[in-house]
């Protein structure tokens, strides 16, 4: 091998490829959130029906979860990853052809089910492609996405319901899944079978020591161990606020503030732009934690706690009245979330061997959703009832410093579950 050689870098064209579908899955969800003042009207829905709207896509992401955690694991990622946003690009493009409450109520489930195949096919491209000391920051990467989809939204789909029309609004960004097909399938496999990856990038990407054996791990097994339900459980608590900020923000800002469509926009892009921030801040920090000689266990559970606390910025977001720093403090607790979900998704990488990282972060993913399928219809009757958001903000401050609590407590180390 030539001396001089230097190590090429495949598997960063590898983590955005992963940052562009989660930048395309999030503007395709976050649409029916920006529509949603405009299509109340349209269609008549009330905030109960809402609520059950997002249940139905919350119903269909918890069961995609688990099948795509086990589908992408059994066919592998090129496949899954193929498969998931083929579907959800379709579902996407069908809101445009619905009318009534029934008929969102279907699309987002068809939506969710394949939208679902995501972050399992990430996580298990980011297992494949990179060692453990690079994860979290490729995972903070990919994960902003979420929030560049989210600051794209609201910068384009208003323009397009004005100009166009709500209905090409879906169609037109539903449409970039299949723009990105074409490159995944040009530019992704296993990192030892693609010619663009040279001898010094595949000896770093295969650094970690070497795994055991290959073969899978069914969902019944995986269920037995302590490191599972730490991750489920974690994603349980803190996975619904998230939905709670894609789904009910342009409704919280129009109701609040009477801000109207095209008023929405540079709100809700300050607000993800901050999230983006969180995002990448979050996994450099605890991966530069890990390089300065932290265990992985105290970079990630301190990053982690960093983050819980400025999440709490949320509940004084709902006394103040000024909406910039309402913005502003909702931002923060936005920003802190990516920052916290950077972490905990790569806490499954750190405790599962890679055959199996697919299935657990599907399985943690579906426990998001259930957590998702409580939380949307809760705040649809509170908002029914009372009118007031205050309380939905107060789970959302108080959720993570609990989940990392109670994480803690079933796995005081991260240590490799013994399988």
């Amino acid at each position: 091998m030539d001396q001089t050689e230097k190590m090429s870098n495949h598997r960063w064209k590898i983590c955005a490829l992963l940052f562009f579908a989660t930048t395309i899955n999030y503007m395709d969800r976050q649409i029916l959130g920006l529509l949603a003042p405009i299509l109340q009207k349209e269609i008549g829905w009330s905030e109960i029906e809402y609520g059950w709207i997002v249940t139905a896509f919350q119903a269909a992401y918890a069961l995609g979860l688990l099948a795509f955690g086990w589908f992408i694991d059994k066919f592998g990622t090129k496949i899954g990853y193929t498969v998931s946003i083929t579907g959800w690009s379709i579902a996407a493009m069908a809101h445009a052809a619905v009318t009534s409450v029934i008929g969102f109520g279907a699309a987002r489930f068809g939506l969710g089910l394949s939208e679902a195949g995501n972050f399992p096919s990430a996580q298990k491209a980011t297992a494949e492609w990179f060692p453990k000391k690079e994860r979290a920051l490729t995972t903070g990467i990919y994960n902003s996405g979420a929030n560049i989809g989210a600051v794209l939204a609201p910068a384009v789909v208003p323009w397009l319901t004005v100009t166009y029309g709500w209905q090409e609004a879906f169609i037109v960004v539903g449409a970039l899944g299949f723009i990105w097909i074409i490159f995944w399938m040009m530019m992704y496999d296993k990192p030892e079978n693609m010619k663009g990856v040279n001898a010094l990038e595949l000896a770093h990407i295969q650094s970690d020591p070497p795994e055991p054996t290959t073969e899978k791990i069914p969902w019944a097994k995986l269920l037995t161990y302590k490191q599972t339900w730490a991750f489920m459980i974690g994603k349980f608590l803190t996975d619904p606020i998230w939905w709670f900020y894609l789904y009910w923000l342009p409704k919280y800002l129009n109701t609040e503030y009477g801000l109207s469509i095209t008023d929405l926009g540079l709100p809700l892009i300050a607000i993800y732009t901050m999230t983006s921030v969180g995002s990448i801040g979050g996994g450099w920090l605890s991966s530069r934690l890990i390089k300065k000689g932290w265990t992985i266990n105290k970079a990630r559970k301190t990053t982690m706690l960093v983050a819980a606390l400025l999440v709490l910025s949320i509940i004084v977001a709902s006394q103040v009245t000024d909406l910039w720093i309402s913005v502003i403090l909702i931002g923060i607790a936005a920003a802190a979330h990516q920052g916290w979900s950077a972490n905990i998704f790569t806490t499954a990488s750190d405790m599962f061997p890679k055959r199996a990282v697919g299935s657990v972060t599907g399985l943690g993913g579906m426990a998001g959703s259930v957590g998702g399928l409580i939380f949307a219809p809760f705040i649809g009757y509170m908002l029914e009832w009372t009118g007031s958001y205050f309380v939905p903000f107060i789970i959302s401050g108080t959720a993570y410093l609990l989940a990392l609590g109670i994480m803690h407590i079933i796995v005081p180390n991260l240590e490799q579950a013994e399988v």
